[in-house]
């Protein structure tokens, strides 16, 4: 099947591009793999929001940590989300994992995935010089993370102000 990473800013729309490319590839039930965790009232509150917005439709699987395998258990001919990847690289890096090592478990989960699937992240490679050195290692890994999935993937876009734009293939 085919595998798409959708990049872009905060707020930029690339969710709501992921979702709706899902939903018209779908007659089913679309999967939302969501990697958020509500640590304080504000994040519930964003949760709560998303899940409304998706309404009943949508099947939601929590993957905080278990990335890769909840990628793995997707069935053939399954149409799926996974937001975000930048929220599930925070998990690991605040759980000490080994980042690098789930990075490669990720990349293979994607190549190897049955499903049809649009992997979703945030791009901090725009803005300013992370002030913290956590910032910069959190940047940094992101990077490289969006780097490996871009190869490994059929199809890239970055969207920004709700407008896609197609960086891979190339038209």
């Amino acid at each position: 099947m085919t595998s798409t990473l959708v990049l872009g800013g905060a707020r930029s729309g690339k969710s709501a591009f992921a979702q709706k490319a899902a939903e018209s590839a779908t007659r089913g039930r679309p999967v939302l793999i969501a990697t958020g965790q509500a640590f304080d009232d504000e994040m519930a509150e964003r949760i709560a929001r998303h899940q409304a917005e998706r309404g009943e439709s949508w099947t939601t699987v929590e993957a905080p940590l278990a990335l890769p395998e909840a990628i793995a258990a997707l069935p053939a001919g399954a149409v799926a989300v996974v937001d975000c990847l930048t929220l599930w690289l925070s998990n690991l890096m605040l759980d000490e994992r080994d980042v690098g090592a789930a990075a490669t478990a990720l990349v293979e989960a994607v190549a190897a995935c049955p499903a049809r699937l649009w992997l979703v992240s945030n791009e901090v490679g725009l803005g300013l010089v992370p002030e913290t050195p956590l910032g910069r290692r959190f940047r940094d890994e992101a990077g490289r993370l969006h780097q490996r999935l871009a190869q490994a993937v059929d199809e890239v876009y970055f969207v920004a102000a709700g407008l896609p734009l197609r960086l891979k293939p190339q038209a």
